[in-house]
């Protein structure tokens, strides 16, 4: 796997043969005897990269400053003998209970002012200097200890850094919080007026009064909520380049952390992570409580590779069947886990590991599916993944290829913070679910979309989707101004161009940024109560958001037959220099927003992966200058036939014109020519 590179250095280089297959492993819960008989079973298994010391810190140091290495010295040489090699963590994911016993201020605050304890994880304050320092410590040890062993391939800082902790309300987080302030605007009138503190009386004249936006009475400032969360996820970032630089100091080999590009977890601005990563590595799980997880997954997948500029990654962590976290913890059906498990790889990923290795029997995670089942490797389960293993082996020329596309996509957390606040005009109107609705009006026309984010060089590809993109800098949106203006093609969705980084509203009519791109002006927002639907003049159905909008140098394609703006347009077309922008002013049913970006993919002369391609058919190519790789994951309960030609690599087969998919089955073809 070819690992990201910043612009100012060389990066180490993740070099792991074909398509990895591994898993975490927690040895600590196990009697030695269990370790001979997993690592044999690992063997079996063809498990090929296994992640350690994750939450071993209690094990390792089992009192302050008392260091007992003899179990994972054990084990990694164990795992290096059997020639399985090592993702090490530094064991810093959550602190002992000494440690919070001796310290307890290093403990997180939340919003309400209130602290969280010890016995779960996680339970440190990300801006402690004391949580700091002994995580230093221990690191140090670690690193100089296994810096220079054989067996480690890859460093694991932490983990899932700020699934629990992302945001501390405590007053040392408040003092870090200043300071990340006086360096972002340097004078108090500079934050004043950016935080439009002349409302509700409150403008700053000291910084010592500034604190973390804890829970008030009203509604918080929404400028400052928005630069806490930068600042933490700024935090965060700058904990793990603690970790990082004492882990260079030892050892050559790269470093990462597991990203949560997933639809519950938001706190972390991963655009402003990806040059301090070797290698760009995401945890994912189907989640349930969605209307499509599995279309989830791909999204997931797509922004993952986003993050790593369209390099390979690493899917660190997934689940075999279930987990353990959701009120309804769904088994995977047969079948599911090698699709899920092919979508990733078809995305970009050149490894796949799951969490964990043999389920727990006793903690909070004793009902999280695994390699090795509760059942044992007499199972349905443990033959699946037997059949996987064979499967990603079979994929391994495909390792180091990349994704093609034609089609910008824009994924913006600082959005997603600001688009889903306090006091907005419909809570009912939810960034991500804008961005997902867009994302799967893409799938359903076959789409392989590149996940980039706001202000990005477009050049090359030949349209652009921006899905409620509400926040946005002057510098962001003349990015997508100049890429119409230069023959590119663009769909902007209602609630886009808002605001700026300010949080603050731009005058002069919606939608701000983007007036002048797409040739209209709206005079005020008209949303819709959930119930309510409103029809367009081709019979086109809308929810959620109507506006008063008229078209200054815009065509009107498409107006309200119906509802609060009946008459006004709702779909409109721009010409703006070479190119064309359109807007959608409402949210569209599935297959209405099918039949808008299908006519937008035509004007802009988009070739769909696959013209069979639906949303039960996920076709993906990943090619390099020599080679082409046609995935093909039927998710439908009947066989499909799509036109390839080549060699089919999980079969075996010759494939002459036509590829049969059985229901539920993944076809991997390497086509005869480089698609063109």
């Amino acid at each position: 796997m070819r690992s990201r590179r910043s612009n100012s250095d060389v990066r180490p280089t993740f070099d792991h043969p074909g398509i990895g297959f591994g898993c975490d492993y927690n040895p600590e819960q196990w009697s030695p005897e269990v370790w001979t008989e997993d690592v044999q079973l690992m063997r079996e298994a063809g498990v090929d990269l296994v992640a350690i010391n994750i939450f071993g810190w209690s094990h390792i140091e089992p009192r302050r400053g008392e260091f007992d290495f003899a179990n994972l010295d054990t084990i990694i040489t164990m795992l290096h003998n059997n020639g399985i090699r090592v993702n090490l963590g530094t064991g810093t994911a959550s602190a002992p209970a000494w440690l919070t016993t001796e310290h307890p201020e290093i403990l997180p605050m939340v919003e309400d002012g209130t602290t969280r304890y010890h016995g779960g994880r996680q339970a440190w304050c990300p801006s402690s200097p004391v949580f700091r320092e002994h995580a230093r410590a221990l690191v140090e040890q670690v690193a100089k200890r296994y810096g220079q062993h054989p067996a480690v391939a890859l460093w694991h800082v932490s983990n899932e850094l700020g699934c629990h902790n992302a945001l501390c309300y405590d007053e040392t987080s408040a003092a870090a919080f200043r300071t990340w302030l006086q360096q972002r605007y340097g004078t108090l009138d500079a934050l004043n007026a950016a935080w439009g503190t002349s409302f509700w009386s409150q403008r700053y004249s000291a910084w010592d009064e500034i604190s973390t936006p804890k829970l008030t009475l009203s509604t918080p400032n929404p400028s400052q909520v928005i630069d806490f969360h930068r600042f933490s996820s700024d935090e965060i970032l700058d904990y793990y380049r603690l970790e990082t630089s004492i882990i260079r100091q030892h050892s050559s080999v790269p470093v990462t952390t597991n990203f949560m590009v997933t639809a519950h977890i938001k706190n972390q601005d991963y655009w402003s992570w990806v040059d301090d990563m070797d290698v760009i590595a995401n945890d994912h799980y189907l989640d349930h409580r969605l209307d499509n997880p599995r279309l989830e997954l791909s999204f997931a997948a797509d922004v993952t590779r986003g993050l790593a500029q369209n390099n390979p990654w690493l899917l660190m962590e997934s689940a075999t069947s279930a987990v353990n976290w959701q009120p309804h913890n769904i088994a995977k059906t047969p079948g599911e886990m090698m699709r899920n498990s092919i979508a990733h790889v078809a995305r970009g990923a050149d490894a796949v590991c799951f969490f964990q290795w043999r389920a727990s029997v006793q903690g909070s995670e004793k009902y999280h599916s695994a390699l090795l089942p509760h059942a044992g490797s007499d199972s349905d389960l443990w033959r699946e993944v037997l059949e996987l293993s064979h499967t990603l082996d079979s994929l391994d020329e495909v390792a180091g290829t990349t994704v093609i596309s034609e089609v910008a996509f824009i994924f913006s957390w600082e959005s997603w913070w600001a688009a889903d606040g306090k006091n907005r005009p419909s809570t009912s109107v939810r960034y991500l679910e804008q961005v997902h609705a867009a994302y799967w009006a893409a799938q359903s026309l076959g789409l392989t979309v590149t996940m980039v984010p706001p202000g990005s060089d477009l050049s090359g590809f030949r349209l652009v989707i921006v899905p409620t993109l509400y926040m946005v800098t002057d510098a962001e949106a003349a990015a997508i101004n100049d890429f119409v203006h230069n023959g590119g093609h663009a769909l902007i969705t209602f609630y886009s161009g808002i605001v700026d980084q300010d949080d603050r509203v731009r005058t002069g009519g919606y939608p701000g940024a983007f007036r002048n791109l797409l040739g209209i002006r709206s005079e005020e927002f008209a949303p819709l109560l959930p119930e309510h639907v409103v029809t367009l003049s081709n019979g086109w159905r809308g929810s959620l958001w109507t506006e008063h909008l008229r078209v200054t140098t815009a065509t009107a394609v498409e107006t309200y037959v119906d509802g609060p703006v009946a008459g006004a347009p709702a779909v409109t077309r721009n010409s703006f220099g070479a190119g064309e922008a359109w807007y959608l002013s409402t949210a569209l049913n599935e297959q209405s927003y099918d039949q808008l970006l299908g006519t937008i993919v035509q004007r802009a002369n988009v070739r769909p992966s696959h013209p069979a391609a639906d949303g039960m058919l996920e076709i993906v190519r990943r090619a390099d200058a020599s080679r082409s790789f046609l995935f093909v994951i039927n998710h439908n309960t009947h066989q499909t036939q799509v036109s390839a030609s080549g060699f089919e690599l999980t079969t075996g087969n010759r494939v002459d014109g036509t590829l049969t998919v059985p229901a539920g089955a993944v076809r991997v073809v390497r086509e005869d020519s480089t698609h063109e």
